[in-house]
């Protein structure tokens, strides 16, 4: 057992990686997609937090989420937005022949892994290097040609807003060692 732990800074900057369990392909479909944003918008009405970054791509999930002052519970909502997920999504994609023993004891799934990557974000270039992972990963995973290719991504609205230049990435070979985030 890993001796991880979290870290909690009430209206913290967090970047996350969420997976799909067995690194399923399924995220990007439109019932799956529908059932993130319902799942989104649920949990806001109660826990509310802004997404800064988001890219969806079929088997994971990279985002930025600032939380609210004086309030750090990141934990609750995923936990509610995986559940919206599971519970609109989960007739068609659960997986009965692979729960074990174990998943069936802690009333686990098979859409999603267990744990999920979050990092608290420390300052400026910290924030730019995560931003800039979260936008490169389609290319770098393939699913994309350029960055502006990928439509499951706050890429676009930050293109809009001036943030990123339309042919962000463009220059950067996949061959070259271009580090970010993690």
């Amino acid at each position: 057992m890993s001796n991880y732990r979290r870290v909690y800074v009430p209206g913290g900057l967090y970047f996350f990686t969420v997976k799909t369990f067995r690194n399923q392909h399924f995220l990007t479909d439109d019932d799956v997609r529908a059932a993130l944003r319902e799942g989104i918008e649920f949990t806001r009405q109660s826990k509310p937090f802004d997404i800064v970054a988001w890219v969806l791509l079929p088997n994971h999930i990279h985002c930025i989420w600032r939380l609210p002052p004086g309030d750090a519970d990141f934990s609750a909502r995923w936990s509610i937005i995986k559940r919206t997920v599971t519970q609109n999504c989960g007739e068609r994609l659960n997986r009965p022949e692979w729960l074990t023993a174990r998943l069936r004891q802690r009333q686990q799934g098979t859409l999603w892994q267990h744990r999920y990557w979050d990092h608290l974000i420390r300052d400026e270039d910290d924030f730019n290097r995560h931003m800039d992972y979260i936008h490169w990963n389609p290319v770098k995973h393939g699913f994309a040609v350029k960055v502006a290719d990928w439509p499951y991504s706050s890429f676009h609205r930050l293109v809009r807003s001036g943030w990123y230049a339309e042919n962000w990435g463009e220059d950067i070979a996949l061959d070259e060692s271009f580090e970010f985030g993690e």
